[in-house]
């Protein structure tokens, strides 16, 4: 057996990174509102939701946190839109690196050839550190306690850490060996797998409140359609029946037929089939997430 022990890391300090708190999108922006019948269809179910107080589900690959979108998700929780966010391992590494230096998202070609990839000590010791204190608290919230107790000086980027203090559910979905912190010497499986396990909890009881309630996908191909239908299945199965559901796919990329098929099946279609609406939008991020806040905080 490989020695994990024995894996180098280096200062976060010394790493080139791609993204900077320059590229993030601010609140008030002027991108092109995107609007078609169908957004407004959708924009129409998440207010009605909200008004019956029912739930709206944000879940999300890391292309949110790295397309600089961030602060447009933490302001729908705080004005009460977004209800719960959900996201892949990654999304939970690039929001603690913009809350620790302000920037995220090394060059990977570059530092693959030498096994320097993903090894940050900063990234790996902090994060394993925080979820092996406290698993049983879930991975996204004791992440995000962690660092609002460091007061690390870029915090107000970090969803994680603004819907811990919100009170805004912000669950982290891994499959272990996927994230880069699982590289980390002091990573600890069976401590992973508790604090996520956790958050599939805490995600079950919010899909269980979901009847007349929306869920949103953004980007996530696998991790988070497997997730939520797992969830659907366990909700319905207590004696939750979920429905009508209104559910929507945002993917941003075209290319081969079977790209989509697990967000076009397990979030779009099979949920919705004995009630609700399901639809998919094929638009970059940085134009429909914008255009779906101003829509539904100012429209």
């Amino acid at each position: 057996m490989l020695n994990f022990s024995k894996i180098r890391t280096y200062p976060i300090k010394q790493r080139r990174n791609l993204v900077t708190r320059a590229n993030f999108t601010p609140v008030d922006n002027d991108v092109d509102l995107w609007v078609n019948p169908k957004v407004l269809d959708l924009v129409a179910r998440i207010k009605r939701a909200r008004e019956m107080d029912r739930p709206v589900i944000m879940q999300m690959g890391a292309h949110v946190v790295k397309n600089g979108l961030s602060l447009l998700v933490i302001d729908l929780m705080r004005r009460g839109i977004v209800t719960h966010v959900a996201g892949n391992g990654a999304v939970s590494i690039h929001d603690f690196e913009m809350a620790l230096i302000g920037e995220t998202s090394e060059d990977v070609g570059e530092s693959i050839t030498d096994g320097s990839f993903g090894m940050a000590e900063e990234t790996g010791g902090m994060m394993n550190d925080a979820i092996n204190a406290n698993p049983a608290m879930g991975y996204g919230a004791v992440v995000g306690q962690m660092i609002l107790d460091k007061r690390l000086k870029h915090r107000e980027y970090s969803i994680l850490a603004q819907g811990r203090r919100l009170g805004v559910p912000v669950t982290i979905h891994v499959a272990i060996g996927t994230d880069i912190i699982h590289q980390h010497p002091r990573c600890n499986g069976a401590k992973l797998g508790e604090a996520t396990y956790r958050d599939f909890q805490i995600y079950c009881e919010s899909v269980a409140r979901a009847d007349e309630g929306v869920i949103l996908n953004f980007g996530s191909a696998v991790i988070l359609p497997e997730v939520f239908l797992k969830a659907l299945s366990i909700t319905r199965n207590l004696g939750h029946p979920v429905r009508p559901l209104t559910t929507a796919n945002f993917e941003i990329r075209r290319g081969l037929s079977n790209w989509y098929y697990r967000p076009t099946k397990n979030v779009v279609n099979r949920p919705t089939q004995d009630g609700g609406r399901g639809f998919n939008f094929l638009v970059d991020h940085r134009v429909s997430i914008p255009s779906l806040h101003r829509l539904l905080t100012k429209g």
